[in-house]
């Protein structure tokens, strides 16, 4: 069975609070969703404002091969607001439960009906494709649900969907209330979990079990309060522990996740299951040993599968195997003698807290054997302009160590340090895709003449690097500071 992937991520993952796509960022998230496989992509409400029904209509005129839709209210203002954006579907909520329809509709169940009867018939009376979906559906008495979706399907309706929208659905009750729906209803089933209490994934799954036949997911498992069902989460749980067919190509989901975390400005969690950069990490001596042997004595998947990698990770729980396997990876030889001398240093690192990257290892690596990393890019201009009401701009050029080539940039920011650190991460763009993850100015000395530690972190895909300078000018401390870390990671 080949089960339907329905991506929220542009609608209920954009609802997580502090997050704000602009239409642009839309398209691009929409451009990778396509490119993912997915069968449809809930591309935003219509009705919620101008920018995103702009974001909306940019999406649906690249005919991706995805189904388009966008989330509508039980009313005719919000179904001709997606009329407007040219959406393939609506996904059409209407609340079920008691307190849904006393509180927050001030409906009685027949009015429900009734409401959200007419407003399947007039978006199925406009061409569209309509998923009828009870909001706090597993709140809701299930006779009820039956009645409301065989009076959607009546006048049309595609699909039905089934919300569990404060999270309190158990994978036992997921599969019974599933099996119970698909004995009364004829059309396609949905599920839609969020993850109050951690069970989104294996709700969605038992729903699957339970006869749903496509399922409301997130890349990265964004969303409004804990989140939705995560996209790769269940994907790949559904494809390798129960078989199941889905069209996602899951050799994308690592990169889909990583834009979607950068568009989004979500980090995603180390820890984060199938895509998180500790998801296919080892350090355990034991672990590494049995990696060496056979990658499937310490991994149910090759990381491979779903587009991420195996790291091996260096701190006190590694043992000297673990490190001439990590140096093999890297192509670094070294005599025993050195081998012993830098598994020596890794351990004290080690007991001291720290987490041994792979540019910290290769920094570890040319103090032993006394080798220098060669500096690739150099700062050779920086000029700052800044005053009261002047907007900082700051123009730097920078050249490639050994080669007359040179990258002249300018930027604005809210202050100098700001323009100066924008300047530079412009001028790279081309180069290698370096972010800033973190900046703060740590410790000043005291005088006019004080002594500025600025410490930045950055990040080039799954390398981070935290880089400390001092200097008594602090644009000059940040931006030294920068510059060493982007050669660091280079």
């Amino acid at each position: 069975m080949k089960v339907r992937i329905f991506d929220t991520t542009l609608r209920d993952g954009e609802q997580t609070p502090g997050v704000s796509l602009t239409p642009n960022e839309k398209l691009e998230i929409a451009l990778k969703l396509d490119e993912l496989g997915v069968d449809v992509i809930e591309a935003g409400s219509a009705i919620t404002s101008k920018g995103e029904r702009e974001g909306i209509k940019l999406i649906t005129r690249e005919n991706l091969n995805a189904e388009i839709c966008s989330f509508v209210r039980a009313l005719p203002i919000d179904i001709d607001a997606a009329l407007e954006c040219d959406v393939d579907s609506v996904h059409l909520v209407i609340p079920t439960s008691d307190i849904h329809m006393k509180y927050k509709l001030k409906k009685t169940p027949q009015e429900t009906l009734e409401c959200a009867a007419n407003a399947v018939e007039y978006a199925k009376d406009h061409g569209l494709i309509v998923e009828l979906s009870a909001e706090d559906a597993t709140r809701s008495d299930v006779n009820f649900l039956i009645e409301l979706f065989n009076k959607g399907i009546e006048l049309g309706a595609d699909r039905v969907c089934v919300c569990d929208t404060v999270g309190v659905l158990t994978p036992e009750k997921s599969i019974e209330l599933f099996k119970t729906l698909k004995e009364h209803i004829k059309v396609p089933i949905s599920v839609h979990c969020h993850n109050d209490f951690g069970m989104a994934t294996a709700n969605t799954v038992c729903a699957i079990r339970g006869g749903a036949v496509q399922c409301h997911v997130t890349v990265n498992g964004v969303g409004e309060r804990a989140g939705n069902a995560s996209l790769e989460e269940v994907v790949m749980a559904l494809q390798v522990l129960y078989g199941y067919e889905t069209n996602i190509k899951t050799e994308k989901l690592y990169e889909t996740s990583r834009v979607v975390s950068r568009l989004m400005k979500l980090p995603v969690p180390p820890n984060k299951a199938i895509v998180g950069d500790n998801a296919f990490a080892h350090e355990a001596g034991i672990h590494v040993d049995g990696l060496i042997k056979n990658t499937q004595t310490y991994e149910p998947i090759q990381p491979e599968l779903v587009g991420n990698r195996r790291r091996i990770i260096l701190g006190k729980h590694s043992g000297r195997a673990a490190l001439k396997y990590k140096l093999n990876l890297m192509g670094i030889e070294v005599s025993e003698e050195q081998l012993n001398e830098i598994y020596e240093k890794v351990k004290h690192f080690g007991d001291l807290g720290k987490y041994i990257s792979d540019i910290d290892l290769k920094a570890i690596v040319n103090e032993v054997t006394g080798k220098h990393a060669e500096e690739k890019i150099k700062l050779d201009e920086l000029t700052v302009v800044s005053g009261n009401k002047i907007t900082p701009i700051a123009s730097v050029k920078l050249h490639f160590a050994g080669e007359d080539k040179h990258l002249i940039e300018t930027s604005y920011g809210v202050g100098p340090v700001d323009a100066a650190i924008n300047a530079v991460k412009k001028a790279i763009s081309g180069v290698a895709d370096i972010r800033l993850e973190e900046y703060r100015v740590e410790a000043m000395s005291g005088g006019t003449d004080a002594l500025i530690e600025v410490v930045v972190k950055l990040r080039r895909g799954s390398e981070v690097v935290e880089v400390r300078k001092s200097h008594g000018d602090i644009i000059m401390a940040s931006v030294m500071a920068v510059m060493e870390g982007i050669n660091m990671l280079l």
